[in-house]
């Protein structure tokens, strides 16, 4: 099968709902002036991060086969990450917070492809290579941080998220892409800014996928370690922004040592961070992850987690005390006065798993209408469904082939044909098949004949609850549109082309070694007629003629400060790669 993108081992596995998100490189659309734009970035931060990253940075950017001077293909970071059991692909922008996660539990960086414009050389909101190639790649070298971000995964994947997380989701998706467009109108950024704003001052309870993010964000991308009193960078965004680096270090910036209480610092994608978390080690964070995993669903079950699927209206899971695990969009549950869960519903497509593997005949073409049974013990028995044997169940009337009638502690009835149950590799009984059956609550008629054959989950209990589906199998997932908004492409007009053109003679004069500064002042004084605004090329004819002293090297000199007397904003920017000659 052609999928426009070069696979390997690592990539070969992942499963088809990951897939869709991936997009090729397209490594011929990066222009000169996006190179320009890494080269600046690359070269600031590898003389500055060298001095304050963790000890891991320098020797990851050469382990994972980042190039300071051009913008990696994916291809040759895949063959140096394979070193290391990683690998790394491309996607458009944001992901969902849940994909992102799972991408990260099967060993993929995901890179999104794009590059920020100049004018957002020091940061931007949105995801590019800059951040993901230049930011993550180089500290997964370290092997307690690789594994860290691999169990963050794992986790992170089956959090559960809520239909506000969704909205939040693409509005900062939009957001991000409408500042990397080059001509976006104001009105329309100011929009997106108001709707993201609007969001996040909702007041809603926090999702554990809204909480597992802020760890995320405290962490990988904006994390610390060492001391407080001497921290060192290892987040990616503090990596890949020359700006919050530098800003990072400062006394403004209150340094925090690292706690489980940074799941619950909101951050503010839009500005640099007033505060950061200092981890002692990288072991720590993991310490931390389990902390908070130990507060999820997936460990603690029971109403509350069955409650948040609920309300996320996405596919789910819950798994019974047997080990009967249950997927699918979750509508209803029925509690008892102890707020245990005695009942509960799907709706639409569902299926039931062991051990993350569908059971066979209980995929969704069974259970096309959803899913719904009563839980928990008996009324007047003691022994749990699950705990009996063939002789328990006949001293019960549980006969194949008969009818019987049975109620639950909670007033819930069943009665109907039993027709055979299923054990656990326990030897737990977790699933019994009735016909002509009737299950009713009170006055209520949850479950009658017409609707089919009725299978009744056996649990005491709901001892975890998930995002997504137990077995990945039992579900066509692969239904993903880029997002409402998709990364915007222009068209370049003339000037930029020229602009662009004017990059790539300079790029091939320094690689080439060229010594003719004639040609080069030509290009200087096209600059000032065509293109006065424009810093970074200027920077590039300083840079080239430095050592030579020769009157054009003065000459560029004094231009370049004509525009950073032109463009105070970018005139530290301008200051930063004078230094760095």
């Amino acid at each position: 099968m052609k999928t426009g993108f070069e696979s390997n081992a690592l990539i070969d596995r992942l499963p088809p709902h990951l897939k869709q998100y991936i997009k090729p490189q397209l490594y011929e659309q990066y222009t000169p002036i996006n190179q320009a734009v890494w080269r600046f970035v690359m070269r600031k931060n590898v003389d500055y991060l060298s001095k304050v990253a963790h000890e891991s940075y320098v020797d990851g950017l050469q382990k994972t086969g980042i190039s300071i001077d051009q913008i990696p293909s994916m291809y040759g970071m895949n063959r140096i990450l394979k070193e290391i059991g990683w690998a790394a692909v491309a996607v458009d922008g944001f992901i969902p917070p849940n994909a992102f996660m799972e991408f990260q539990a099967y060993k993929i960086l995901v890179i999104a492809s794009d590059i920020r414009q100049l004018e957002h050389i020091e940061y931007t909101p949105a995801p590019d290579i800059i951040h993901e190639g230049a930011g993550h790649a180089p500290i997964i070298a370290s092997p307690d941080y690789a594994e860290y971000l691999r169990r963050f995964g794992e986790i992170g994947a089956k959090a559960i998220s809520s239909a506000h997380d969704t909205d939040m989701y693409e509005a900062v998706r939009k957001l991000s892409i409408l500042k990397e467009a080059e001509g976006t109108p104001n009105e329309e950024i100011e929009a997106a800014e108001a709707k993201v704003l609007e969001l996040q001052e909702k007041k809603v309870e926090a999702s554990e996928i809204a909480l597992i993010r802020n760890l995320h964000w405290w962490t990988v991308e904006y994390g610390l370690v060492g001391t407080p009193q001497n921290p060192k960078i290892y987040g990616a965004g503090l990596l890949s922004s020359i700006g919050e680096s530098e800003w990072c270090m400062k006394e403004e910036v209150k340094k925090i040592p690292y706690s489980i209480d940074a799941a619950y610092q909101d951050f503010d994608i839009t500005k640099p961070q007033p505060q950061l978390y200092v981890t002692p080690d990288f072991a720590f964070l993991q310490e931390v992850l389990e902390e908070f995993a130990n507060t999820m669903a997936v460990r603690k079950g029971g109403w509350r987690g069955l409650q948040k699927l609920i309300g996320s209206k996405q596919i789910g899971t819950i798994e019974l005390s047997t080990g009967l695990q249950i997927s699918g969009v979750f509508t209803r549950m029925i509690q008892n006065e102890d707020n245990e869960v005695v009942y509960f519903e799907t709706e639409g497509a569902t299926a039931l798993a062991y051990r993350e593997k569908e059971i066979i005949g209980h995929g969704t073409q069974r259970h096309s209408k959803g899913f719904r049974s009563p839980l928990g013990q008996l009324k007047k028995i003691n022994l749990a469904i699950e705990n009996m044997g063939p002789r328990d169940l006949q001293a019960y009337n549980f006969y194949d082939g008969k009818p019987i009638a049975f109620e639950f502690e909670s007033g819930i009835t069943v009665e109907g044909m039993n027709v055979t149950g299923m054990r656990n590799l326990n030897g737990k009984l977790m699933l019994i098949q009735f016909t002509d059956c009737w299950v009713k609550y009170g006055d209520e008629v949850l479950f009658s004949p017409e609707m089919g054959d009725f299978d009744l989950a056996v649990g005491k209990d709901i001892v975890s609850a998930f995002a997504g589906p137990a077995d990945y199998h039992s579900f066509d997932r692969v239904t993903h549109k880029a997002s409402a908004t998709e990364t915007i492409r222009i068209t370049p007009s003339e000037d930029e082309k020229l602009l662009n053109h004017l990059y790539q003679q300079v790029r091939t004069f320094r690689e080439n070694q060229s010594t003719n500064e004639a040609f080069l002042e030509g290009i200087l004084n096209l600059l000032q007629v065509k293109f006065p605004q424009d810093w970074l090329l200027p920077l590039e004819l300083c840079e080239i003629t430095a050592a030579s002293r020769s009157d054009f090297s003065k000459k560029a000199t004094t231009y370049l400060n004509e525009v950073k007397q032109r463009r105070p904003k970018v005139a530290h920017l301008i200051d930063t790669g004078l230094q760095l000659l």
